[in-house]
């Protein structure tokens, strides 16, 4: 309001009116809230920070060097918005934004839309999402950073090396539905917005998607995996993936085993094969990673410890115009885990050669700490 204007008072008798009418108004409104059930909204936050060093190349954080043969550095590697709420018992709605973490690229330091799903969940055996989403791929796309084992899962060109177009998503729709020790995943996506990351030469071409998984041991429900559950299933797993555009293929085999040791604390093994036929690359290629990990069962201070270790190999094809090489990557964690994927705290090395160059290989180090609620 204009502060030179005066406001005017209302008269006694439209007082006493206005009152008479709220009160008859708001006794409405609460007699049908209590007939409405509103679907509950949950909101959560994710952080990923680190502290690096690298000598000669940094492998997976992003720092870049450019006069000496090293740099150090901190980073915000990602922060995440979640919210999930019902419209309805069987419709639900999920909006996930990721700030793409640090650095000077085009496709960093800025916030995207990550996920903006409309989820028609009904029963275990039929479900159907639209949207934008991680569309059906290998185990680890649909766990993603937050849920992997490791701290750099994408380090080695082998995991989720399929097509993207923001954070391993695609927008499409896509079936879902737990069927005894089988989960059953496929669906359509766009391959127009894809752009770059697709090596077609029609992008405009729709994507097909499928992923088969068998859960031999414990189930695991839902839509997404997790690289590790530290313990509290025993999992042994086999899923097959395969997205294909304008006839050009992908597709991966991978593999998790977890086992509680009773006293003893808990073992996992994951391994996943790769091979790419023209889909994400126009130079085809293969490769293949294995990672195993060990939880003490001690509780140290307020939580536990865990090794780790990942070997990665993947192979670029020879073609007419560049020869073949073999991309190897190794990686170690020594991990303190307080609340599983909630808050936990580790220090990585990687170790990152391509046998085309005559280079030494890329070292890098780093602390980095993750916290969700």
């Amino acid at each position: 309001m204009d502060p030179k204007q005066r406001s005017r008072l209302p008269r006694p008798n439209a007082v006493v009116a206005a009152a008479v009418t709220a009160g008859l108004l708001g006794s409405q409104l609460n007699s049908a809230a209590a007939d409405v059930t509103i679907p509950p909204v949950s909101v959560g936050v994710g952080v990923q920070t680190s502290f690096y060093s690298c000598q000669t190349g940094c492998v997976y954080s992003p720092g870049d060097i450019t006069g000496g043969n090293s740099v150090e550095g901190f980073a915000v590697d990602s922060v995440r918005l979640y919210v999930n709420g019902g419209v309805t018992d069987n419709i639900k709605l999920t909006f996930n934004t990721e700030y793409t973490g640090s650095g000077s690229g085009p496709g960093e330091n800025k916030v995207e839309v990550m996920d903006a799903i409309g989820r028609f969940e009904f029963n275990d055996e039929f479900n159907i999402w639209a949207g934008r989403f991680l569309p059906p791929s290998d185990r680890a796309n649909l766990y993603g950073p937050y849920y992997a084992n490791d701290w750099a899962p994408y380090a080695d060109g082998v995991a989720d090396y399929y097509p993207n177009v923001a954070v391993g998503r695609d927008n499409g729709l896509a079936y879902w539905g737990d069927f005894s020790i089988l989960k059953v995943q496929a669906g359509i996506f766009d391959g127009e917005s894809l752009g770059g990351s697709t090596a077609v030469k029609d992008p405009s071409k729709l994507v097909g998607a499928l992923r088969l998984t068998l859960d031999f041991w414990d189930k695991e429900k839902g839509y997404y995996f997790n690289g590790t559950y530290y313990g509290d299933k025993d999992i042994l797993a086999l899923g097959v993936a395969a997205q294909t555009q304008d006839s050009k293929t992908t597709y991966t085999i991978d593999g998790l085993m977890e086992k509680k040791l009773a006293g003893l604390g808990a073992v996992t093994l994951e391994s996943e094969f790769m091979k790419d036929n023209g889909l994400n690359s126009t130079t085809q290629s293969s490769g293949y990673y294995a990672l195993a990990s060990y939880l003490f069962p001690q509780v140290i201070g307020i939580g536990k410890f865990q090794l780790l270790g990942k070997y990665s190999n993947r192979t670029n094809d020879t073609t007419a115009l560049t020869p073949g090489n073999h991309l190897k990557t190794y990686e170690a964690n020594v991990n303190y885990i307080i609340k599983e994927f909630s808050a936990r705290v580790g220090v990585y090395y990687l170790n990152q050669a391509d046998t085309l160059l005559a280079a030494p290989s890329d070292k890098e180090i780093g602390l980095k700490l993750q916290l969700q609620m």
